[in-house]
């Protein structure tokens, strides 16, 4: 269960900004499609710990309850027996109430011990599904970027051969290369713009996780939220 706690939390702590950068970088969407597998595998795991040591916690509690209410049985015989002066069961009752107050006290440690684990997956399970919402709203950015990219180096790979066009000389196919190239520079320029469009919402959304994430600090130092 730690293992799992330790990968979830690298994946938790990973730099979205540094991932998207990185795929900018390569004109690829791989790091950040990887990363998403790797949350989607992770998050399996998690609901299934999750689940199984919801499981344990609910037995736990389940045989906790039962001795205590056996303590109590036996605390009010113990009370009946001295009081009409059966002191041999008394003692009997009270060795056993001993015994079992032991038990009690065994599974109520165990049972806290399960209840943290059990809040830190659940914790760890909701922290990562938070990072693949946000990655995942990102990943369709980058895509939007990568393909305007992709146009951008078409449009300049086209401009280049009607240069070479409208060098042969001819009038009208000068004219007509010259008609191509202003559609296309307007193309690019509507690409531009959505480009920009797309960068700020990004740089927007990066910065508003941020800030969260300070915010959240700062609220874990006042004590704020804290059970």
């Amino acid at each position: 269960m730690a293992s799992l706690l330790e990968k979830v939390q690298t994946l938790i702590s990973a730099n979205l900004h540094s991932l998207v950068d990185n795929a900018l970088k390569a004109n690829s969407m791989a790091v950040i499609d990887q990363y998403i597998r790797d949350v989607d595998n992770n998050l399996d795991a998690l609901e299934d710990a999750a689940a199984t040591v919801g499981g344990q916690v609910k037995t736990l509690q389940r045989k906790r309850d039962e001795y205590a209410r056996q303590i109590a049985e036996l605390d009010k015989n113990i009370d009946m027996f001295l009081t009409q002066n059966k002191e041999d069961l008394a003692r009997a009752a009270q060795a056993k109430l001993n015994s079992v107050k032991d038990l009690y006290d065994t599974f109520q440690a165990q049972l806290e011990r399960q209840e943290r684990e059990y809040k830190s997956l659940l914790d760890a399970r909701l922290k990562l599904q938070a990072k693949l919402t946000t990655i995942r709203q990102q990943r369709e950015e980058m895509a939007a970027l990568l393909e305007l990219a992709k146009a951008k180096e078409i449009t300049t790979r086209a401009i280049r051969s009607l240069d070479d066009l409208a060098g042969v000389g001819d009038v009208d196919v000068a004219r007509m290369a010259e008609s191509i190239r202003s559609r296309l520079d307007k193309a690019s320029a509507e690409a531009e713009i959505r480009a920009s469009n797309l960068d700020q919402q990004m740089d927007e959304a990066l910065g508003r996780g941020q800030l969260d994430a300070q915010l959240e600090e700062r609220k874990r130092r006042l004590g704020i939220g804290q059970g």
